[in-house]
């Protein structure tokens, strides 16, 4: 993930010995609730419109000092959207004096100049807002909000105020068009750095899949258009382009690496070693309301079912590049060959490959932007479907 690298926080995993890892980075979602609809979203289906269950404030300061304790230095306050949190200043004083580097992700609906002067007076390090389209149009169509004049004034006031600015623009097949879009307005608006952030295919996004993913010419042309905007423009900003893994032919490390480098804690005290760990079956899944992190980090089953390589089987157990990728991503391969410790089906030398041809085989029709979109949007009327009893 960029936000590590942005703050000078290498994503290298810090390795204490050959059995020990340190968790450098808390991803706090703070809450599900979203005043957006990204269809894109990788929040869990099963969200719900409840919040009695979500972390307390003195329970959210526990963890902060556990993972603290525990070496995490960079903390993302995420979400939902985090500031829906009305104690969002106060956990931010409390990461600051417990000496965290910290970053905001958000939709910036319900930012305002006295929340900014307030969240940087608290310590924030840096904002990242998130756009759904280049223009007012494609981002309340994928967004579901009519936020677009919003998210660019808070923009330049974040400038004004002279907090760090990074944008987050995620692509798929509707707005891959607009990537010199994105990176112009970015760099007008004066932004430290871009996240050209591919979709990457959980939660929402899985089940939006067929209608989301961009056929291999549109990727091309986006990434070319990328390049051709970083000779053109030098180092005027940071620019990330991360690559969808279906069309890559080597998986991604699972967020550096599983149970390495990331600790992800739900809104209700799940503790994950990568957002999208809930849907792996047969485990139980810790909890900071029954659990202390040292014991969950070191001594769960979760995090130590896929840590390392001695879970692999072949052909990952036995490749040459098992310690460059570890695998790649659990839950892609739970996704799509039904067992979480099946070498990754994005991977060319993976059994199941074919299975990620042919997703990305039915991807290849020509774009037409008048297409029809049947998305299903995130928000809680739609989860409902999603619910077991």
């Amino acid at each position: 993930m960029m936000l590590l690298t942005r703050t000078g926080f290498s994503l290298l995993t810090v390795k204490m010995s050959e059995e020990t890892y340190i968790p450098m980075w808390l991803l706090a979602e703070l809450t599900y609730a979203c005043p957006v609809q990204c269809p894109y979203c990788s929040n869990p289906l099963q969200i719900s419109a409840s919040r009695k269950q979500e972390l307390s404030t003195e329970e959210w300061f526990e963890v902060l000092r556990q993972a603290r304790k525990l070496g995490a230095v960079q903390l993302g306050f995420s979400g939902g959207e985090p500031m829906l949190r009305k104690d969002l200043v106060e956990l931010l004083r409390e990461a600051q004096r417990l000496g965290f580097y910290t970053n905001l992700i958000t939709s910036a609906i319900g930012l305002d100049a006295g929340k900014i002067s307030e969240f940087k007076e608290a310590g924030l390090g840096h904002i990242q807002i998130s756009f759904q389209g280049a223009d007012e149009a494609t981002n309340k169509r994928f967004g579901g909000t009519d936020s677009f004049k919003q998210k660019m004034t808070m923009t330049r006031e974040v400038i004004r105020q002279g907090l760090p600015l990074g944008l987050n623009f995620v692509l798929h097949r509707h707005n891959l068009h607009q990537v010199t879009q994105f990176l112009t307005m970015a760099e007008e608006l004066g932004a430290e750095f871009v996240e050209l952030a591919n979709t990457q295919y959980y939660g929402w996004a899985k089940h939006n899949q067929e209608h989301l993913l961009p056929s291999k010419a549109q990727l091309e042309q986006a990434e070319l258009a990328t390049n051709e905007f970083r000779q053109k423009h030098g180092g005027s900003m940071d620019i990330f382009f991360v690559a969808p893994d279906y069309y890559d032919d080597r998986p991604k490390k699972c967020s550096n690496g599983w149970a390495t480098t990331l600790m992800n804690v739900t809104p209700e005290g799940d503790v994950l070693p990568c957002h999208a760990a809930k849907m792996i079956p047969g485990v139980a899944f810790p909890n900071v309301r029954k659990q202390a992190l040292d014991e969950i980090w070191h001594s769960s089953e979760l995090f130590n079912k896929f840590r390392g390589t001695e879970w692999m089987v072949e052909p990952c157990a036995s490749c040459p590049e098992k310690e460059q990728d570890l695998g790649g991503c659990r839950c892609q391969a739970l996704m799509l060959t039904g067992d979480a410790a099946n070498a990754d089906p994005v991977c060319s030398l993976s059994p199941y490959h074919d299975k990620v041809r042919s997703i990305t085989e039915k991807a290849q029709r020509p774009f037409n932007p008048e297409e029809p979109v049947p998305l299903l949007f995130r928000n809680m009327k739609n989860a409902k479907q999603f619910h077991t009893e």
